[in-house]
């Protein structure tokens, strides 16, 4: 299955590419696209060349922060169809779980979540490409782009208590401390905003119900947003193994309870779809852990972590079940083909 994106991601590329001294045009059309194709933004179009161009876009332009410049110069109402329902929703917490319930219509490779933490509450993003590819542009768009959705309904002097990342902190942090302005860390477990939980119970200035519920049913006519258990659950439960996976919680009875249904009937519509909660957590392991251990500096005790181990010895156990030897021969591997 090809994961896919909407054009509206690549909104303002054109925009911060010419900034940099770069044609989008050639670099668009290195990467079988045209302006032409990203100019509709309700089309969707592979994840993968999009997050080819954005890295090397962000190389030659000599910017780590390409594509935190993207998000920075996006407005709310870029966001598509959706933006009019975030816009009226009653409360910030409202929209970010809206964003989330509707997350197809804003991004089909996006995986979001939200689960709150004492006084906290931590926002998780996900970006699934459908293999072992990782996008650090990607990845920091996307982030910039939640955050900048809940200062647009906060008001301008709203900060999040923190942001992270899971990749390493790029050399030049002037984007990513003007954009954010708050605590940032990098190499963590997840991509996501840490933010008070008394934010999102704040109520928003531009909340109208009545244009909220005209916004979700013209969004339920033309995006088709409800979808039946046995369409998306699959997709559903990849991406919950995604987000769950970092903090040891990606079992069936979490992401059952995670996604509101009966763990019996959970198991019964992933047998009618002709797969099984365990191939589906060893799949994303496998996409996941090639993407690990290709950072160097990241330990094999770590990596095993993220993957949801307690044991680095369960853990090269699966690896080599998986990939016929050990994880740090797989490892020497990449070392000597670089």
């Amino acid at each position: 299955m090809v994961n896919l994106v909407r054009a509206a991601a690549l909104s303002k590329y054109a925009e911060v590419a010419r900034q940099y001294g770069l044609n989008p045009v050639s670099l668009l059309r290195k990467h079988s696209m045209s302006l032409r194709l990203i100019a509709d933004p309700e089309r969707r179009i592979p994840i993968l060349p999009v997050l080819a161009l954005l890295e090397e876009s962000a190389q030659l332009a000599d910017c780590p922060g390409f594509g935190l410049r993207m998000a920075e110069s996006r407005q709310l109402a870029d966001m598509g169809g959706i933006s009019l329902l975030l816009t009226h929703q009653r409360t910030v917490g409202d929209a970010v779980r809206t964003l989330i319930e509707y997350h197809d219509a804003f991004n089909p490779s996006l995986s979001l979540s939200i689960e709150q933490a004492g006084k906290s509450v931590v926002v998780r993003s996900q970006l699934l490409t459908g293999g072992a590819t990782h996008s650090v542009q990607g990845d920091e768009l996307l982030v910039g782009v939640l955050y900048l959705m809940c200062k647009a309904l906060l008001g301008a002097q709203w900060r999040p208590c923190g942001v992270q990342f899971s990749h390493a902190a790029p050399a030049d942090l002037r984007v990513h401390r003007r954009v954010f302005a708050c605590p940032l860390e990098f190499g963590r477990e997840f991509n996501g905003m840490i933010m008070s939980a008394a934010d999102l119970a704040l109520m928003n200035p531009r909340g109208d119900p009545s244009m909220a519920r005209f916004a979700q049913r013209f969004l339920d006519s033309t995006v088709g947003a409800k979808k039946t258990p046995e369409y998306s659950i699959v997709r559903e439960v990849r991406k919950a193994i995604y987000l769950m996976l970092p903090a040891g919680r990606a079992t069936i009875e979490q992401i059952a309870a995670g996604m509101g249904v009966n763990l019996r009937t959970l198991q019964r519509h992933l047998e009618e779809a002709g797969v099984t909660f365990s191939g589906l957590l060893d799949e994303v392991r496998g996409e996941l852990v090639l993407r690990y251990l290709e950072d160097r500096e990241l330990p094999l005790a770590r990596i095993a972590e993220l993957l949801g181990y307690r044991m680095p010895s369960s853990f090269t156990r699966w690896f080599n079940a998986q990939f016929g030897m050990a994880p740090v021969a797989w490892r020497r591997t990449l070392t000597r083909r670089g």
